[in-house]
C-alpha cells in the first residue's frame, strides 16, 4: 500500500505522507496531502498486528463503518480507511489551531459566554453522534481541537474502541489517562451507557473551561475515586446559578437520573395491540407518520425540526402475563424537540398508562405519566 516517490515522499493511495505529528507505542499520526485535490489530511496509522492481539478487529471495523457516516461541523471528519498487510491507515481532517485546552493553560478560565459557545458546540456534536448510536466514553481535553476559525472539533469520536495504547498519539500531555474526566460508574467498570458516561465528561469540561481548574483533583488515585463517586465538588463564586445548577445536574453520581435523556419507558396493562393503536391516534393529530411491524412501530415528524425530521421507534414488550412495557426512542432528529412531543404524546396516552405508587417509587418515575426516563 505504502509506495516511495520520487525524492523521499511515501505515497499511502492519493495521500503523500509528511511529517510525524504524533508517536506512540501502537500508532502514529501523520501529516499528509492529497496529491489530487491538494488538501491536507491527518493520517492515524496502525499497527495490525497489535489491534489484533488485542482482539479489537471486529469492533474497530463496526465502529470505523459508523464513523464515516458521521458528518458534523464539530466532529473531525473520517475520510477513509486503507490497510495494507501490517498497517491500517484512518484518514482523518486536519485541524490547525491546537487544542481548546492551551487555551485556557494561556489566558486562563473562559468568560462564561465563551464557555457557553464551546459547550454548546460539544453538546451539539456529542448529541448528533448518539442519535447515530456512536459514543466517545472517553472525552477529555486533548480530545478538543480547535480548527483555524477557532471552531471546535472532537477528535477520536468512534474511535474509543481502539485500546488506550493504540489511541495515543503519543504527544505530551497532562491529563493523559488521568480519570479526572471519568463518570463514576466507569471508573466501576461494571458496564455503562456510553451516552450518560459521555455527558458526565462533557459536565467536567464545562466546569474546568469556566473555572480554570478540575472539580475533582486529588493525587491519591482513591481519594479522588470516592470524590467522583459522591461527587464530591463545589463551584467557584464566580460561576453564575444557572451554570451552578447546570453543572450539577450533570455531574449527578447516580447514572440512573440522566440529564439530556431520548428514551422514555412507561408500563400498561393495556393489550400490545390496543397500547400501539392509541399512540398511533395520539401522534397521529401531532403531525406524525406512523408505520406499524409486529410489535415495533416507527414514528415520523412530518415537519423538519432543528436537526431534521423528529423519528421516534416505539416498542413494545411483555413483561408478565397482563403487563407491558412499552419503550419510546429518539431516532432521529432533536432530543428536546423528542421532549416536547414526548410530553404532548403522554396527555393522550394518560388512560393506558399502569401508575403503581409502589413501582413508580421503585422505578424512580418521573411526573410524566408515572413513566420512567432513561438515557
Amino acid at each position: 500500500m505504502a509506495s516511495r516517490t520520487s525524492g523521499t515522499k511515501t505515497r499511502v493511495g492519493k495521500y503523500e505522507l509528511g511529517r510525524t505529528l504524533g508517536e506512540g507505542s501502537f500508532a502514529k499520526v501523520k501529516f499528509a496531502r492529497n496529491v489530487e485535490t491538494g488538501e491536507n489530511v491527518a493520517i492515524k496509522i496502525l499497527d495490525k498486528d497489535k489491534v489484533l492481539k488485542h482482539k479489537m478487529i471486529g469492533q474497530i471495523k463496526r465502529e470505523i463503518s459508523t464513523m464515516k457516516l458521521i458528518r458534523h461541523p464539530n466532529v473531525i471528519r473520517m475520510y477513509e480507511v486503507m490497510a495494507s498487510k501490517t498497517k491500517i491507515y484512518i484518514v482523518l481532517e486536519f485541524v490547525t489551531g491546537g487544542e481548546l485546552f492551551d487555551k485556557i493553560a494561556s489566558k486562563g478560565r473562559l468568560k462564561e459566554d465563551e464557555a457557553r459557545k464551546y459547550f454548546q458546540q460539544l453538546i451539539n456534536a456529542v448529541d448528533y453522534c448518539h442519535s447515530r448510536s456512536v459514543y466517545h466514553r472517553d472525552l477529555k481535553p486533548e480530545n478538543l481541537l480547535l480548527d483555524a476559525n477557532g471552531v471546535l472539533k472532537i477528535s477520536d469520536f468512534g474511535l474509543s474502541a481502539l485500546p488506550q495504547q493504540v489511541r495515543e498519539d503519543g504527544l505530551l500531555h497532562t491529563t493523559c489517562g488521568t480519570p479526572n474526566y471519568v463518570a463514576p460508574e466507569v471508573i466501576n467498570n461494571k458496564g455503562y451507557d456510553g451516552a450518560k458516561a459521555d455527558l458526565w465528561s462533557c459536565g467536567v469540561i464545562l466546569f474546568v473551561l469556566m473555572a480554570g481548574f478540575l472539580p475533582f483533583e486529588e493525587s491519591n488515585l482513591m481519594t479522588l475515586y470516592k470524590k467522583i463517586f459522591k461527587a464530591d465538588f463545589k463551584c467557584p463564586p464566580w460561576f453564575s446559578t444557572s451554570a451552578k445548577k447546570l453543572i450539577t445536574r450533570i455531574l449527578d453520581p447516580n447514572p440512573m437520573t440522566g440529564l439530556v435523556k431520548r428514551e422514555t419507558r412507561f408500563t400498561s396493562k393495556c393489550s400490545a395491540n390496543e397500547i400501539l393503536a392509541k399512540i398511533e391516534e395520539t401522534a397521529t393529530p401531532l403531525g406524525f407518520d406512523v408505520k406499524k411491524n409486529n410489535f415495533k412501530m416507527k414514528l415520523q415528524g412530518e415537519k423538519t425540526g432543528r436537526k431534521g425530521h423528529l423519528s421516534v421507534a416505539t416498542e413494545v414488550f411483555q413483561v408478565a402475563p397482563s403487563l407491558h412495557m412499552v419503550e419510546l426512542r429518539k431516532s432521529g432528529g432533536d432530543t428536546l424537540e423528542f421532549h416536547q412531543f414526548y410530553k404532548n404524546l403522554s396527555t393522550g396516552l394518560k388512560d393506558i398508562v399502569w401508575k403503581s405508587g409502589d413501582e413508580a417509587v421503585e422505578e424512580g418515575s418521573s411526573s410524566d405519566a408515572g413513566a420512567t426516563s432513561s438515557q
